[in-house]
């Protein structure tokens, strides 16, 4: 196996010279390190992949923050992380995925100060994140792949939360839907501050309001089961409701079984919108999600492209934010309202 040394005597420079052309750390005129790099692939030498990184102070790897605690990535959240890797790999980085949640700053600061990482992409962000407080001191470079509620000085790249909500609703109510129940992630991510459950709330709330219809917001945990008892509350807190709003994936698969069983036909009784949905979720379903698919493998890559602006120097203003909303995807669960008709008596001498 070729090493330096062999390349410097094939290129006739010195060893430090084809450091310099490896790393960068110094200039070095176009003839010779033409001369070097022929030497190199005449010899098929591969450079040391941590010795270019000590030389040059990066390691070319950079760490995306996604808390798994109990649960197992969704093929919604994978697209993004998909999208992450293959930019990142084009780059000419590598992307380790660290399982680290909004309350593990101990296990975040030794990430950060270790030197093993060049930067960070930060998912799953609350409006009020410590780990977002916690780059900031250490003046560690990173991306939000959502928003906090304050985001002067950041870069964020999120989806469009407000819009979707207002596509979804809009979907509907050109349906003809006039009473509509939104299924949102749980109590506990409400309570905690999570970014897109708290988004899609408010505006969910500011929907309504402006098409002049009727609505109930639920909350529930990811899960079928979840789903199940979250539209049997919804339909007993507004009886009337012909549409449903879902984001929450494996909730939206209890929502269609759980109609199913109490005899409702999607989408000729209630029509169901899934939110932030990839098409794998979307097309598992029976009948297939008509969905606000989710951007994720194009975000988690527009994410990873500018942390490595950052990287590399052309940072430009350090406020960014990026929003791209979720496109609707009609397919089998929504359709025209079913009007409401009074129960007729039976004429006389029939039963």
């Amino acid at each position: 196996m070729a090493t330096m040394h062999d390349v410097a005597r094939r290129a006739g420079v010195s060893v430090s010279t084809v450091s310099y052309v490896l790393t960068g750390t110094r200039p070095i005129s176009a003839a010779t390190r033409d001369r070097v790099l022929e030497a190199m692939a005449e010899l098929g030498y591969q450079p040391n992949a941590m010795a270019r990184g000590l030389a040059s102070r990066r390691s070319n790897i950079v760490g995306l923050l996604l808390p798994l605690t109990g649960r197992a990535l969704g093929a919604t959240e994978t697209a993004f992380v998909t999208g992450a890797t293959e930019a990142a790999r084009q780059a000419g980085y590598h992307l380790m995925l660290c399982p680290v949640g909004p309350g593990d700053t101990d296990e975040l600061q030794v990430l950060a100060t270790q030197g093993l990482l060049d930067g960070f992409l930060v998912m799953e962000v609350g409006l009020t994140d410590q780990r977002v407080d916690l780059l900031r001191t250490l003046d560690s470079p990173f991306v939000l792949i959502g928003r906090t509620a304050d985001t002067d000085g950041l870069a964020c790249v999120d989806i469009d939360f407000e819009q979707t909500v207002e596509d979804a609703v809009a979907h509907l109510v050109g349906l003809g839907h006039q009473a509509i129940a939104y299924v949102n992630h749980s109590s506990a991510s409400l309570a905690g501050g999570y970014g897109p459950a708290k988004r899609t709330e408010l505006a969910f709330e500011a929907a309504l309001e402006r098409h002049g219809i009727t609505g109930v917001m639920v909350p529930t945990e990811d899960t079928a089961s979840g789903g199940r008892a979250a539209i049997r509350q919804a339909r007993e807190q507004c009886p009337e409701l012909t549409g449903v709003l879902v984001m929450n994936e494996n909730a939206a698969l209890g929502i269609l079984a759980d109609l199913r069983e109490s005899g409702l036909e999607v989408p000729y009784d209630v029509s169901v919108v899934s939110m932030v949905t990839s098409e794998v979720v979307a097309d598992l379903a029976s009948p297939p999600l008509t969905a606000m698919t989710s951007p994720g493998t194009a975000l988690g890559a527009a994410a990873t492209r500018v942390l490595l602006d950052r990287l590399t120097g052309d940072a430009g203003d350090p406020t960014y934010t990026e929003l791209v909303p979720c496109v609707l995807d009609v397919r089998g669960t929504s359709g025209p309202a079913r009007p409401r008709t009074r129960p007729t008596k039976a004429a006389p001498g029939r039963r």
